[in-house]
């Protein structure tokens, strides 16, 4: 873990060199393939109260090519305010080249977090500071009065991010951050406190924190993730999804992060043998079709809220999936919180703490198109078979041929596999540095795409994983173009698509 921890962060470490001496890093870098220099600008400043000013930058252009889905970092540093102060509110975004959000099912970030390089992270060390992340839920972060997250003039900002592009076309986007301001010398910077940050992630330290809820995993149509999995994820290793707090504080702040299907992300607060939960990060869907999309927003806690803490304690995470409707692969859990070292709070083991909040956004435009509309594709369980195949099912120029529900010719109809043997998929896009699954979907499987359509619902489950090949620690794939199917499938007509380009659908037959 360790090794491609370094090799995700590799590229950073002449800024970090940079940070420790004091002086600035490069600005500039070039977007991926792009040939276009990208870099952090200032776009326009307001006062929005007494002695605080919002700050609005754009970082970009960024490239997300047909099939983009790396782990990338730059450049170093992005911008942030002059002089030494204090962050007290953030508001993410990604926009196009006319400042608006691009839908979701066409490009998305399906993560990033703001870094400080001249600060080690509190939860994982060997990071730099892990300070605010968002993905398409777009948590806005607010601080409480009197508290702000510190910032020195010398501090150098960097964002790790992983952008999705859903089609074949290339997209060019921008990360939007605005921050609120105060000046460490002005009279209310002078009273404020500081905070630090916590990250807190089930699977805390690794290149690409996530897991699998699978359809039919866990109790009563959910799935929590570590508790519900057996055998433990962790084995006999550390419990990544726990951190003991180093010196006696208070938690003035928190918000969770989960993905599609996800419901709630809660924290507790050990101490011995007891256990005190002290906030439910909670996933509120505005789609229609229940848990199943990006539309969502997060609670974060109330800006009353207050958890005193001692050394010693251990703060725990765990988050929790529904598995009813569907697989949800490549899932992520966290909270960040933020304490205020030295400060006295209420005791959770004492008092009741408040532990629901409220949304901090409504319902964003980028995530209207909710799919699922009729199409001209045909239905699969009622077109002639294809013809027993033999070699198998290439992946090309976003089709799997031969089974493509979108080819009109005789390559579109399922192609049949005897039963008791397997079918063989390989990925040849470009040599397979652009990704694609086989994910099953509920036949026909023939609707619109959109945020919440299709869906990993099939009658019986399978996935290839992401097929293709990547730099170890900047891509989710699976370091191989080839798959086949259970040899064991029952007769019948099987339906799917690829995760990474829902547009992409396919059928096959065993009979």
């Amino acid at each position: 873990m360790q090794g491609r921890l370094g090799v995700v962060f590799a590229g950073l470490a002449a800024a970090i060199a940079c940070a420790q001496a004091g002086v600035a890093a490069p600005r500039d870098t070039v977007a991926p393939s792009s040939g276009r220099q990208a870099r952090s600008e200032l776009v326009w400043t307001k006062a929005v109260a007494p002695e605080v000013t919002r700050y609005r930058y754009r970082y970009g252009p960024l490239l997300a090519a047909p099939g983009h889905n790396l782990i990338l970092v730059g450049p170093a540093p992005i911008e942030k305010p002059a002089g030494d102060g204090y962050m007290t509110r953030v508001r993410p975004d990604l926009v196009d080249a006319s400042g608006k959000a691009p839908p979701i099912e066409q490009v998305h970030m399906h993560h990033a977090v703001m870094l400080n390089l001249s600060r080690k992270d509190t939860t994982y060390p060997s990071l730099p500071q892990r300070f605010y992340g968002f993905a398409e839920e777009k948590t806005i972060g607010q601080f409480p009065r009197p508290y702000g997250y510190p910032v020195a003039s010398t501090d150098v900002w960097a964002i790790n991010y992983m952008l999705h592009n859903e089609t074949p076309e290339p997209k060019v986007v921008w990360i939007q951050y605005d921050v609120d301001w105060v000046p460490a010398s002005s009279p209310t910077g002078r009273r404020m406190k500081p905070a630090r940050p916590l990250w807190i992630d089930v699977q805390n330290g690794k290149a690409y924190p996530v897991f699998d809820a699978l359809r039919g995993e866990g109790r009563g149509g959910e799935m929590t993730y570590p508790d519900g999995v057996v055998p433990s994820p962790y084995g006999r290793g550390p419990k990544l999804n726990q951190w003991k707090v180093d010196r006696p504080g208070t938690l003035v702040a928190a918000a969770g992060h989960l993905h599609p299907g996800g419901l709630h992300v809660d924290l507790s607060a050990l101490r011995g043998r007891r256990s005190a939960h002290i906030f439910r990060s909670n996933a509120h869907y505005f789609d229609p079709n229940g848990p199943v999309s990006w539309d969502l927003a997060m609670t974060k806690t109330p800006l009353s809220w207050r958890v005193g803490l001692r050394k010693g304690d251990v703060l725990r995470v765990s988050t929790t999936y529904e598995t009813r409707r569907a697989s949800w692969y490549e899932s992520m859990g966290l909270v960040l919180a933020y304490i205020a070292d030295g400060d006295t709070g209420p005791d959770p083991f004492k008092h009741r703490v408040y532990t629901t909040g409220a949304i901090t956004h409504g319902h964003l435009a980028a995530a209207n198109n909710h799919g699922g509309r009729p199409t001209s594709l045909p239905d699969p369980r009622k077109a002639p078979d294809g013809g027993t195949i033999a070699g198998g099912v290439a992946v090309a120029d976003f089709t799997y041929l031969p089974g493509d529900l979108s080819s009109s010719s005789v390559l579109g109809r399922p192609p049949v596999v005897a039963r008791g043997s397997s079918l063989h998929f390989a990925n040849y896009d470009s040599a397979g540095s652009i990704l694609h699954t086989v994910t099953a979907c509920r036949a026909p499987c023939n609707g619109s795409t959109g945020v919440s359509y299709p869906l990993a619902n099939g009658r019986i489950q399978f996935d290839s994983g992401q097929l293709g090949y990547g730099v170890p620690g900047y891509t989710p794939a699976a370091g191989r173009i080839n798959w086949r199917t259970a040899g064991d499938l029952p007769p019948g007509t099987y339906t799917y698509f690829c995760r990474v380009h829902p547009f992409m659908r396919g059928a096959f037959r065993v009979k």
